[in-house]
């Protein structure tokens, strides 16, 4: 296995970073996760668009995205699978122990794991937490990950493999790695970006695709929703079929399945999107 590490492709054995990069000691970088089907990478340019505005937002110096496509394309060619999950991971760097950041320069990493196709369906949990609609981090995908880590422990002790959080005015917000939508009267709903939620690459697509709405959606819609569902980069949409102790169906409504056809069709007649 070749990852890529500041300017070109190293053994993943001996492949180093200092251990006092700021990614490291404070959770200070950014990242996307693509996936990758035997060797193309999906929505490529939306994911960098999101990687330089996320460094924009934590203050980092916007990372050279034509070194970054060097670097995906590198990895991809050196390590063949035929579903994979690209990682992109651009952090402040080298710098002293605290929060302040050093000015070594910024360290990048691209690597690829293999992974498999996610079911159709699959159970959820509401988790106690909120997400703070209004914080520094609100919107940015970065490395400070440990509250999404310990919600998604959670899940799993439950037999779920999402947790969903509401923001702190008790919206529904979005999952621990995804975005969530609900089926209302036929309509797909999904929480609005002002909610707390990441901006998803592949919720935007969804909503572009299917004509969704974004609705201010109270937690307990959940409990009433004809049909929920998850997107994201590596779930596509995926269909619920269990939240806390609620049952829906055991395989995709119509509404859902539809979505997911659609999401289907469009994702593969376009890699670039």
């Amino acid at each position: 296995m070749k990852i890529w590490l500041n300017g070109g492709l190293q053994e993943l054995d001996t492949a180093r970073v200092s251990v006092l990069d700021h990614g490291l000691t404070v959770g200070d970088g950014v990242f996307e996760t693509l996936k990758a089907t035997e060797g193309r990478a999906f929505a490529l340019t939306r994911h960098l668009d999101r990687l330089a505005r996320s460094a924009r937002g934590l203050g980092l110096p916007e990372p050279d995205l034509d070194e970054v496509r060097r670097a995906c394309a590198a990895v991809l060619e050196a390590n063949p699978m035929p579903l994979g999950r690209l990682r992109i991971t651009y952090t402040g760097g080298l710098s002293p122990l605290g929060s302040d950041r050093g000015d070594q320069g910024q360290t990048l990493v691209v690597a690829l794991g293999e992974t498999d196709r996610r079911p159709d369906s699959t159970a959820v949990i509401t988790v106690p937490w909120t997400r703070n609609e209004r914080g520094a981090l609100t919107g940015l995908k970065t490395t400070s990950y440990a509250e999404n880590v310990v919600a998604l422990a959670r899940a799993s002790e439950a037999g779920a493999s999402e947790a969903l959080f509401a923001n702190t005015v008790g919206q529904l917000c979005e999952g621990t790695g995804s975005n969530v939508f609900v089926v209302l009267d036929g309509e797909i709903h999904t929480p609005p970006v002002a909610s707390g939620c990441l901006a998803g690459i592949t919720r935007a697509l969804a909503v572009e695709w299917t004509g969704a709405r974004e609705s201010d959606l109270p937690l307990d819609v959940l409990d009433r929703a004809d049909e929920v569902f998850l997107t994201s980069t590596l779930r596509d949409v995926q269909a619920v079929h269990r939240v806390d102790d609620r049952q829906l169906p055991g395989v995709p409504g119509p509404v859902t399945a539809k979505a997911m056809r659609i999401f289907d069709e469009r994702s593969g007649a376009d890699l670039d999107p």
